[in-house]
């Protein structure tokens, strides 16, 4: 038996507000995929990633993410979908009130981990995986821009997703920085979870190729310029 891709979306029309931002949509993400999506401000790059983890609804056509059907899927089924993905956001958009190690236990207990030493080995887990071992008892603001994305990136995947969206994960950060990222989204591909990754910056496509959708004019095409 076939494996049924990760996300499938079939001639799909994403609305905000009663304007549609993207219409005829097809995409696929197979397992293990890292695959960009680029586009100017307001191409519908973030939009799009919003229908994945039900934030937006679809308008048209027919849409599966990890087999829940994104047409019909009931409220209180959304939050177990967001619990199979890992979402990276630009802002970082980390509990400033409380240590790092505070910051990943609090979303491992949320989403119903309750042995507490399975909850310590798994914060350092992810911490020793992003390079940030030492950091469990620093405070979000005593961290720098790229350390703070690498804490967000060991949120993301404390479940042990099987999809990332990362949206702009290198906008706030300088260029070396950004580069360290991007090697660290790619090594957790590497290990399983599929990645779709929404940037302006394309020199990253040049140096860390990948399958490559563009939105422009209201649509999503795949485009192998890059």
């Amino acid at each position: 038996m076939t494996e049924l891709p990760l996300i499938l979306y079939k001639g799909v029309t994403i609305n905000q507000q009663e304007l549609t931002v993207l219409r005829g949509v097809d995409f696929k993400l197979e397992k293990g995929e890292f695959v960009y999506l680029i586009g100017k401000v307001g191409s519908g790059k973030s939009t799009f990633l919003k229908t994945i983890y039900g934030e937006l609804e679809i308008a048209e056509g027919e849409a599966t993410v990890l087999g829940y059907n994104m047409r019909t899927i009931k409220r209180k089924h959304i939050a177990a979908l967001r619990r199979k993905l890992g979402i990276v956001f630009q802002d970082f958009q980390l509990l400033t009130d409380r240590t790092v190690h505070d910051n990943l236990q609090f979303v491992l207990k949320a989403t119903g981990w309750k042995q507490k030493n399975d909850i310590e080995n798994r914060i350092e887990e992810v911490l020793k995986l992003v390079g940030m071992e030492n950091k469990g008892y620093k405070m979000p603001n005593e961290l720098s821009g790229g350390e703070q994305q690498r804490i967000v990136i060991a949120r993301a995947i404390l479940n042990k997703p099987e999809i990332i969206l990362a949206d702009e994960p290198t906008g706030n950060l300088d260029v070396e920085t950004g580069k360290n990222i991007v090697e660290l989204l790619r090594e957790i591909c590497r290990q399983g979870s599929a990645i779709i990754m929404t940037t302006h910056n394309l020199n990253l496509l040049k140096e860390y190729p990948g399958k490559v959708f563009c939105c422009a004019n209201h649509h999503l095409t795949e485009t192998t310029e890059y």
